[in-house]
């Protein structure tokens, strides 16, 4: 048996996991290091394994017939008493082999409380009254600012703030990369701000007896800024500058009236169609009559300048061509329509004249010729709306009426459509702006406003609301700053929808008094061809 106790030692000694009286393992020093553990809890459990460890070395058939005594302390047990031994059937595991290793722990479960050991890592500084040394008011202090030192008003701060320019490269630096992002501008000025449109009209003014009727034209703007009303019989000048009022001419018959009106370029004369199918030419300066011009078997409801050869457009559909110079004032007549022509313009160029009519077809003409360059049929109905563009002299406007409600966009070199926009409203009557690239529509059945697009998007910038009847005409000031538009509702509105730039404006009042020096002069020739 001697033998047989010297061979169980040294193997004993041999077994590397055996507990020595060298340094302590790594989940025992875990076990003190870590704040809030239970170490009595540990240590038990340490004791309890070693001495189980050192008898199975000792004496391995006893260790195979004990059981494991936990010595946790429990709510049953009082101190000064024993514990009792667990039933065989009850028993906890116990490690039927020597661990192989020994810096593994393979805790007793049973003996793990799960929601004290919960409550304690979260409320560590009230549960275990030694977190209040490792949480001491210099630790809180500590961590608070380190806290600030880290965050601080970073949270709410700017990463990268571009307040300066980059420093130049040394002479002779070629840099390839590629401009991606660039400022110029702070932000806030690099917006581009969008254009205020007043909403309401500047100034109304009553139009009583004013026809409702949409094919006539009975308002225009001269460049010495005198609007021209026609109210049933009569002709009204507006001075716009001073507010004056003044009747220049009442028909004869009370039965007649006044289909069109349409000033002459240089602004001194106005050409007046009837409804009898005559053409008035009249000296607003003198306020008389300086000559009649017949030649239309009905009325006259359009009237366009070019140069000095006045076209009016009848109800017949026919179109006459007037030299105001000589006695012998019918030069020429377009027949390329059917029904009543009641829209006719002049490009500001003098190469085309356009012309619609009740029979939805726009025309193209050209001066000396008497057949239609082009015929457009796109609208499906009345063509009254006309506009040439300012700054494209090739480029036409045009607008259908109630079954049509478009604005279509035409280029008359090629006779091609360019584009087209559904208004869903009757179009009456179109305007281009002088100073944006903006087209301005008058609209009838059933909106009955003024919208401002932006062109080519056709993008509405703006409407412009007032009016309680269809919008028939609009004209613009010689500025271009401002449009008049009248409706079956008896009123003038004048809306200020184009201001003007202060430096284009200030070029252009330069402009101006040049040109009306210039004016003048040709106003006096005229006069003198006239007479």
């Amino acid at each position: 048996m001697s033998h047989l106790n010297f061979d169980t030692e040294i193997s004993s000694l041999m077994k590397l996991d055996a507990p020595t009286s060298g340094p302590a393992m790594r989940w025992q020093r875990k076990a003190s290091e870590v704040p809030g553990c239970n170490t009595s809890m540990n240590r038990s459990l340490n004791k309890s394994l070693n001495k189980s460890l050192n008898a199975s070395t000792s004496s391995p058939m006893k260790a195979s017939n004990r059981s494991f005594h936990s010595k946790t302390p429990s709510k049953n047990k009082t101190p000064g008493k024993s514990s009792r031994s667990r039933t065989p059937g009850k028993s906890s595991k116990t490690p039927s082999k020597t661990p192989t290793r020994g810096d593994r722990f393979i805790p007793n479960r049973s003996a793990t409380n799960y929601e004290l050991s919960s409550f304690m890592l979260s409320n560590t500084a009230t549960a275990d009254p030694d977190a209040e040394l490792v949480q001491s008011p210099s630790k809180l202090e500590y961590q608070k600012l380190m806290s600030d030192n880290l965050n601080g008003n970073q949270l709410s701060s700017r990463i990268l703030s571009y307040k300066n320019k980059p420093p130049t490269g040394p002479e002779g630096f070629q840099n390839n990369l590629k401009v991606l992002y660039s400022q110029n501008k702070t932000p806030g000025s690099s917006r581009k701000t969008i254009r205020h449109i007043p909403q309401a009209p500047e100034r109304i003014l009553d139009a009583p007896e004013i026809l409702d009727d949409y094919y006539l034209n009975l308002i225009d703007w001269s460049c010495h800024n005198h609007l021209a009303v026609s109210l049933a019989n009569n002709v009204y000048l507006w001075n716009a500058g001073n507010g004056e009022i003044k009747q220049l001419m009442q028909l004869e018959n009370p039965e007649d009236y006044i289909g069109s009106v349409s000033w002459i370029k240089e602004g001194n004369y106005l050409a007046i169609g009837t409804s009898s199918g005559d053409v008035q030419l009249w000296d607003v300066e003198s306020s008389r009559r300086l000559r009649n011009m017949s030649g239309h078997a009905a009325r006259v409801g359009a009237l366009s300048w070019n140069a000095y050869i006045l076209s009016s457009g009848s109800r017949t559909g026919t179109i006459h061509h007037h030299d105001v110079r000589v006695p012998d004032h019918h030069v020429g007549t377009l027949a390329g329509h059917t029904q009543e022509v009641c829209g006719l313009k002049w490009s500001p160029d003098g190469r085309y004249l356009a012309s619609g009519a009740n029979d939805n077809l726009l025309n193209i003409w050209q001066p000396n010729v008497n057949t239609a360059l082009h015929t457009f049929s796109q609208h499906q109905a009345a063509v009254k709306a006309l506009a040439w563009c300012p700054w494209q002299s090739s480029v036409l406007a045009s607008g259908g009426g109630t079954a049509d409600r478009h604005i279509r966009f035409w280029n008359v070199s090629s006779g091609a459509c360019l584009s087209s926009v559904d208004t869903k409203s009757q179009v009456c009557a179109l305007l281009w702006s002088k100073e944006h690239r903006e087209l301005l529509s008058a609209h009838g059945y059933a909106q009955n406003q003024l919208i401002v697009w932006k062109y080519p998007t056709m993008t509405r910038i703006a409407e412009l609301l007032g009016h309680t009847s269809r919008i028939l005409h609009m004209a613009m000031s010689p500025d271009g700053s401002t449009v008049v538009s009248a409706a079956a509702d008896e009123t003038l509105r004048l809306w200020k929808c184009f201001a003007r730039d202060p430096v284009s404006k200030k070029a252009a009042e330069k402009g101006v008094l040049g040109g009306d020096r210039k004016g003048g002069a040709g106003s006096l020739k005229m006069r003198q061809s006239i007479r």
